[in-house]
């Protein structure tokens, strides 16, 4: 199959062609038609599976068919993170270079005032995150009542960090007679739930072969190693093994900013990438790591979902997720649309359960070799990680909770304040 084959107009293959794309992945093959043909779709895919270009293409294609720009958004786009809102939006330009259509993006960490002036100059596609375009629909400054199509984009990653209530107060700002498109890496019941309220006799599709499994072309490894080595055992690596771009997660922001100065004392150039981080510096780590100019990029869990990178080689779990759908999640980063990846694991003693739970869920075992000066103590001293509030060796693997507090916006639980209570983050996200 090829895309001329799929009903897209020819300034959209024209674009494809540009992009140098070949035939259509499988969500693309599935999915495009099925939007083309104005149905609601539930579609499930493992990232790096083209998924993007499933929904933005044929929504491109149906708003250039009903004529000329309008004023306000009539397809809108919603994304947990910044980070997948800017990578959605540059997919939105350059499919729709040859388009007479306009499209904005909206997140919070950056000021409200620009993104406002290009509202007002008119919007054909809104891509955003929940919480910045609560904060516009409230000041007035973007109108959703013409919305003919909303895209829910790695809807479990929203329900993940709390979006749910955010999510709710949107649908009552759009028209009821709509499109609804709605796209996740796993199918939770909350996600069930979610799509039985949202979409109308909706066509499924799903392209992965067992829910929540990695891309087959990641080759997947572990190093066993004491906790208090795994810097040194991490920079000895990248020398060794001459890894010139390797993305590296942390559970922690705090250890993530210590790895990345840690990282830079050794000669790697390194950069730290999480919700700390002002939205113009994290942007300016990735667009580095992306040119060369960053060998290392060390992240938390915000870059596990969203991040772009083309024919990223390494993956490093520097700790072992918590939760073991992050796994795979992390581990999507490379491996992405049939390119080959690797993901290798630093597990101390007590991540041990991790990565048996891990191990669970993907239905494999992950080998485990140690490395040559870096073997772990046999009896290890109680291992606890001065970075992280919570306990480690957590081996239950529940999901978060969707509902109450949201937690920090871009990933993880808010922190807790004495006496039990957690502290909420500030709006703007």
């Amino acid at each position: 199959m090829s895309f001329d084959s799929l009903g897209l107009r020819a300034d959209l293959l024209r674009a494809v062609a540009t992009q140098r794309y070949g035939r259509p992945t499988p969500i693309q093959a599935q999915a495009i038609p099925e939007i083309l043909a104005g149905h609601d779709l539930l579609a499930g895919a493992q990232t790096g599976t083209g998924k993007t270009a499933a929904f933005v293409l044929p929504v491109l294609h149906r708003l250039a068919e009903q004529g000329h720009p309008q004023r306000h958004p009539r397809a809108l786009i919603l994304t947990p993170t910044r980070e997948l809102a800017a990578q959605v939006g540059e997919r939105v330009a350059a499919y729709g270079i040859h388009l007479p259509l306009r499209s904005a993006i909206v997140f919070g960490g950056v000021g409200m005032q620009p993104q406002v002036d290009k509202l007002q100059r008119g919007v054909d596609v809104l891509i955003a995150t929940p919480g910045r375009l609560l904060d516009h629909a409230t000041r007035r400054t973007v109108d959703l009542s013409r919305v003919e199509i909303l895209v829910l984009d790695e809807a479990d990653r929203m329900l993940d960090m709390g979006f749910i209530h955010d999510i709710k107060r949107i649908l009552r700002l759009v028209p009821e007679r709509r499109q609804n498109l709605l796209f996740s890496a796993t199918y939770s019941d909350e996600i069930r739930r979610l799509a039985d309220g949202l979409l109308k006799h909706p066509k499924t599709v799903e392209v992965a072969a067992r829910r929540n499994m990695p891309i087959e072309a990641v080759a997947q490894s572990a190093h066993p190693v004491d906790r208090q080595r795994k810097p040194d055992l991490l920079a000895h690596l990248i020398h060794r093994e001459g890894w010139e771009q390797v993305l590296v997660f942390t559970r922690t922001k705090h250890g993530a900013n210590k790895l990345a100065e840690k990282l830079t004392r050794d000669g790697i150039t390194a950069a730290a990438i999480h919700g700390n981080k002002s939205q113009s510096a994290r942007t300016r780590a990735l667009d580095e790591f992306k040119r060369g100019l960053v060998r290392a990029l060390v992240a938390t869990d915000i870059a596990a979902r969203g991040l772009d990178i083309a024919n990223l080689p390494q993956v490093v779990n520097f700790e072992l997720p918590n939760v073991a759908e992050d796994y795979v999640h992390r581990i999507g980063r490379t491996g992405r649309a049939g390119a080959v990846g690797a993901a290798l694991s630093l597990v101390s003693h007590d991540e041990k359960g991790l990565l048996k739970g891990i191990e669970r869920l993907l239905r494999r075992e992950i080998p485990m070799t140690p490395v040559v000066g870096f073997e772990p103590s046999a009896n290890p001293p109680a291992e606890r990680d001065e970075d992280d509030e919570r306990v480690r060796g957590r081996t239950d693997f529940a999901p978060r909770p969707r509902s109450g507090p949201r937690g920090d916006r871009m990933g993880g639980a808010p922190a807790a304040r004495p006496g039990g209570r957690r502290a909420m983050p500030a709006r703007g996200r």
